[in-house]
């Protein structure tokens, strides 16, 4: 029975490990999203289910639709600032001729989505327990 608790402890620490979000992994792309995005998408959803609540109600859809469009507008400028602040640094860059760090950021770019995986970090077995 023992076995079977340290076992269970020693799962959850790992998933525990696993789902922790590290600041380091963050990556060029979602940089833009920021505390106000986050904030504007929960009002909006906030909005979207007190319409779906009172669905008979006309002032409910339209709050949903101007939350929605207001959370749309906040995500395009913010993303639009970060890409200008982006292509800012690689003038920088180009001006100092680093061209490195210039192709670093652009294949970045380039690349799109890349699912990184995560590793189990402590290499201890669990067998080693027993």
């Amino acid at each position: 029975m023992e076995n079977w608790k340290t076992f269970k402890t020693l799962i959850k620490e790992t998933k525990q490990q696993l789902t922790e979000k590290d600041e380091s992994t963050e990556t060029l792309k979602n940089r833009w999203y920021n505390e106000e995005c986050k904030i504007s998408i929960e009002e909006m959803k906030e909005a979207r289910e007190n319409w779906l609540i009172n669905w008979r109600r006309e002032n409910e859809e339209q709050e949903y639709h101007y939350k929605t469009k207001e959370a749309h507008k906040i995500i395009r400028n913010n993303k639009k600032l970060y890409i200008k602040d982006v292509i800012e640094s690689i003038e920088e860059d180009q001006k100092c001729n680093n061209t490195r760090k210039i192709y670093q950021t652009i294949n970045h770019f380039k690349k799109g989505y890349q699912h990184k995986f995560k590793m189990i970090r402590n290499k201890k077995r669990i067998d080693d327990e027993y």
